[in-house]
């Protein structure tokens, strides 16, 4: 009689192990197999990180296996499990992997293919397109579209963490409460005596030591000991926390009447304004998008206020770039000043803290927020909606979403939602980041994820005119080691064009993000269909590059650039000044967060710069949803380019006082996970 042997796989997570009963049946071309349990007597079954192998003998042959049945059924009480793969010897002596890398829940069941990506026009066996049409239709009632908010991208159709499917659910959801991360990062940084003194002012820049000193490190320590100078804040707009928003100032607004008289002082070329402008030497930073935006109502003890500033900055001959003139508010006028380096110290000082504190607001919603979270959960909805496991691309793509929709529903749980975490020591809680979303929404374009467009859009391409941009320079080189390899594995899968185009999961998959996620906007530029393999390339370069390298650059340095308040005001406690020479040292501090603010503020940038426990760098899939031998070696090669990356950043940062490092592939998260 013919013998399987069958080797199971269970994961190494909490939890994953089960005490329940395993049921294995086979599927083949010449017939199916009986229900066997796998037990083995006096042995504990399935532990959690064990490899157990059965022997499964069959009443006749079974032809080629096509599927692999597992069933789960109750022990005791329901105790889920982690199945991680399963491969079967056939009589043969023949290897068949079946991946499965999914939580069997309740009296569940779970149907396995071989773990070679098809696909859909390579079945052509009834059982397998069956299998095929079976687990899309089960995932397209598990994972549901639904409206957060309005103008928002649609998100997951899920109240809570533990409403989500088992497969997208954190190992340890107490690792992602963000209430206790906040709570326990105040503790470990010695302020949680702070955490509660709402209302209540420090005396001086010196006081914001008390909750800044106890922990450090290189970046920080710099960022508080050199923030108030020109070319600290105008370093920032390059390497900082929100590298994305300087460009190259190619006519000054007319709202922004600066002239050459104003900044003389600041030029160097014994040129002109214009001069300057004309030869590529000015750079704008305008805040357009918070104008009108609701300050912060939730405490009527406390009012908070923002600003709309635009800031005009000059690059000198050092090749550095620094501010020359900010405006805080859009409409020019007598009570709106212009500000300039000449002025006097603490009026120029309070322009820039205006500034820094915009920065952040449009940093945590919009760059950090929207542009990663949001963008890369609609790529992660659709995935699960449209490409079944055995695609090529889900499995290419399962890694870099590999928690972010639970992040995002627990974000949603706590933190953005009303009376959240948000509304504690921002100015744009309380609804002011909703309409900022809103508001966004048309600036979020498929071009303006394209990474080298982006940065072409804003005229920061060119490094001789501008070398120190290291996010530019990182972010280049990331972005193509990552579309070498998608054109790669495209290349294995599609040998034509005509297959891509072909392909009605991959193109529901495009459209579903098109329909769903960008709410079908024609103006935001994403593609309703992919027609060739460079623009498929192109696509999952963008999916790939926003949840890893995007989130990383924008994410991983909010301690460091963040954790001085000065430098990042999360609230300000006063309207911007409407004259000149008024200003004091005593109404900046006044201006700045109060003790609780800033203790939430800090706690809030020290647990979202953390890594995940265990975490998954570029270019690591532990899980091998891939067996095939080409694929592997495309990763292995992707793996090599992504090192050579390391040690190129690696070798520029030993020459700098202030390093450039989050965009260096050690440490990129595969996904948008914190």
């Amino acid at each position: 009689m013919p013998s399987y042997t069958v080797t199971v796989a269970t994961g190494s997570q909490w939890f994953a192990g089960t005490d329940d009963y395993i049921y294995l049946s086979l599927l083949g071309s010449a017939g199916c197999s009986e229900k066997h349990l796998l037990d083995k007597p006096f042995y504990n079954d399935f532990e959690r990180g064990a490899v157990d192998s059965y022997d499964v003998t069959v009443d006749e042959e079974l032809g080629e296996i096509q599927l692999v049945k597992i069933e789960k059924r109750k022990y005791w009480l329901h105790d889920d499990w982690y199945l991680k793969y399963i491969t079967l010897k056939t009589p043969h002596g023949d290897y068949i992997e079946f991946p499965c890398y999914r939580w069997i829940t309740g009296d569940g069941e779970v149907v396995l293919r071989d773990g070679r990506a098809k696909l859909a026009r390579d079945d052509q066996i009834h059982i397998l397109k069956q299998h095929r049409r079976k687990e899309l239709e089960t995932r397209q009632k598990q994972y549901r579209w639904m409206e957060w908010s309005p103008g928002f991208p649609l998100s997951i159709d899920a109240k809570c963490h533990k409403d989500l499917p088992r497969d997208i659910q954190f190992d340890s959801e107490k690792g992602v409460d963000f209430v206790l991360n906040y709570s326990k990062a105040m503790e470990n940084l010695f302020i949680n005596r702070f955490m509660h003194m709402f209302q209540s002012s420090w005396n001086d820049f010196a006081d914001f030591e008390k909750i800044f000193v106890k922990i450090s490190n290189t970046i920080s320590e710099r960022v508080m000991n050199h923030w108030q100078e020109d070319l600290m804040f105008g370093y920032q707009f390059l390497n900082g926390c929100n590298p994305v928003l300087i460009r190259r100032c190619t006519e000054l607004p007319e709202k922004f009447p600066v002239t050459t008289e104003m900044v003389e002082c600041s030029l160097e070329r014994q040129l002109s304004l214009e001069q300057e402008v004309q030869q590529g030497n000015i750079f704008i930073v305008d805040f357009e998008l918070l104008d009108g935006i609701d300050a912060n109502k939730t405490d009527p003890c406390t009012l908070q206020f923002l600003a709309a500033p635009i800031c005009l900055l000059y690059k000198n001959l050092a090749n550095k770039i620094v501010p020359i003139a900010i405006q805080l508010s859009q409409i020019p006028g007598d009570e709106n000043p212009i500000f300039l380096p000449s002025d006097a110290k603490y009026d120029w000082l309070l322009a820039k803290i205006w500034v820094r504190s915009s920065d952040f607001h449009v940093h945590q919603t919009i760059t950090h927020l929207l542009r990663t979270h949001l963008v890369s959960e609609v790529f992660g909805i659709a995935m699960y909606r449209q490409l079944p496991a055995v695609h090529p691309i889900f499995k290419l793509l399962v890694a870099h979403v590999r928690y972010t929709i639970a992040i995002n529903t627990k974000a949603r749980e706590q933190l953005i939602c009303e009376c959240g975490l948000f509304d504690k020591a921002n100015a744009t809680g309380g609804g002011g980041h909703v309409q900022m979303v809103q508001r966004a929404m048309k600036d979020l374009t498929y071009a303006s994820l394209c990474f080298p467009e982006a940065i072409k859009a804003r005229g920061m391409e060119s490094k001789e005119d501008i070398p120190y941009y290291f996010y530019r320079d990182d972010g280049l080189l990331v972005w193509e080691a990552i579309r070498m390899f998608t054109a790669e594995v495209v290349g294995i899968y599609y040998e034509s064009d005509q297959v891509v185009e072909e392909d009605p999961e991959l193109q529901d998959f495009v459209n579903d993000v098109y329909v769903y996620g960008m709410r079908g906007r024609k103006s935001s530029g994403f593609p309703k269909s992919v027609r060739s393999r460079e623009q498929l390339s192109e696509y999952l370069t963008v999916v790939i590059f926003t949840a890893s390298a995007q989130h990383a650059a924008v994410n991983f340095g909010q301690y460091d650039w963040c954790s001085w308040i000065p430098n990042a005001p999360p609230t300000m406690r006063a309207p911007p000044p409407t004259a000149k020479g008024v200003v004091t040292i005593e109404q900046i501090v006044d201006t700045l967060p109060d003790r609780g603010r800033s203790c939430w503020h800090l706690g809030a940038v020290w647990a979202l710069s953390q890594f995940q426990e265990n975490e998954l760098f570029l270019g690591m899939y532990p899980e091998e949803h891939f067996i095939e031998k080409p694929v592997k070696a495309a990763i292995a090669r992707f793996r090599k380019n992504l090192e050579a990356i390391v040690s190129v950043i690696a070798e520029r940062n030993k020459k700098k006082q202030l390093p450039y490092y989050y965009l260096s592939p050690d440490r990129i998260p595969n996904s948008v996970a914190i």
